[in-house]
């Protein structure tokens, strides 16, 4: 029974792979895409949520930074050094059965691919966000989930990561986001904060 759902579950995984990047594709993708996936594109977004958070909600602000950057290295801990580790699942773009029909437009790296910790982090990031930040706009819930959404997309489209790689990375990112979403509610209200502010 476990070998036949494993044998499903793999069969999906490569057939969407093969559509998501060695079919899908096209020269505009290929060149705007791979920013979904860089670090340094969302610079300018991590500097605006610490300055932002620091000058309207000061101390709270502050303390909602540092389970931002929690949320972040939990995330990044648990897929990245204890799940890939245990897993070992090559990346597409260094399996040699795939070398013939992997689309991969980035630096493969030597790192293993399940789960995907670009999208456990974005997603962990994201939910968060979205619920610690939801109740100063609603748009701010869905936008934080589709930046995750296509953080994770990029991975597969430039071939360094299968779906059910960012799937499991996005699952668990989001669990985390959740839990320390709720820790961080448990002791520190923004919305009280900024209801007083409005109040003035």
């Amino acid at each position: 029974m476990y070998e036949k759902l494993h044998e499903i579950v793999m069969y999906l995984d490569y057939t969407a792979w093969y559509y998501l990047n060695s079919v899908w594709h096209n020269n505009v993708l290929d060149a705007i895409i791979p920013f979904f996936r860089n670090q340094w594109t969302w610079a300018p977004l991590y500097l605006f949520l610490l300055v932002f958070m620091l000058k309207n909600f000061g101390y709270k602000g502050l303390m909602w930074c540092v389970f931002f950057l929690a949320t972040f290295a939990l995330s990044d801990q648990l897929s990245a050094h204890l799940m890939k580790p245990i897993f070992m699942r090559v990346r597409p773009c260094n399996n040699p059965e795939l070398a013939g029909i992997v689309h991969n437009i980035v630096p493969c790296g030597s790192g293993y691919s399940f789960p995907s910790s670009h999208a456990a982090n974005h997603f962990s990031l994201g939910i968060f966000s979205a619920i610690t930040l939801g109740f100063l706009s609603k748009w701010i819930r869905y936008v934080a989930v589709l930046w995750a959404l296509s953080v994770a997309y990029a991975q597969v489209y430039v071939g360094v990561h299968f779906p059910l790689d960012v799937t499991v990375g996005g699952i668990l990112g989001a669990a985390v986001g959740i839990i320390t979403a709720r820790l961080f509610l448990l002791k520190f209200d923004l919305s009280a904060i900024r209801l007083v502010k409005s109040q003035a």
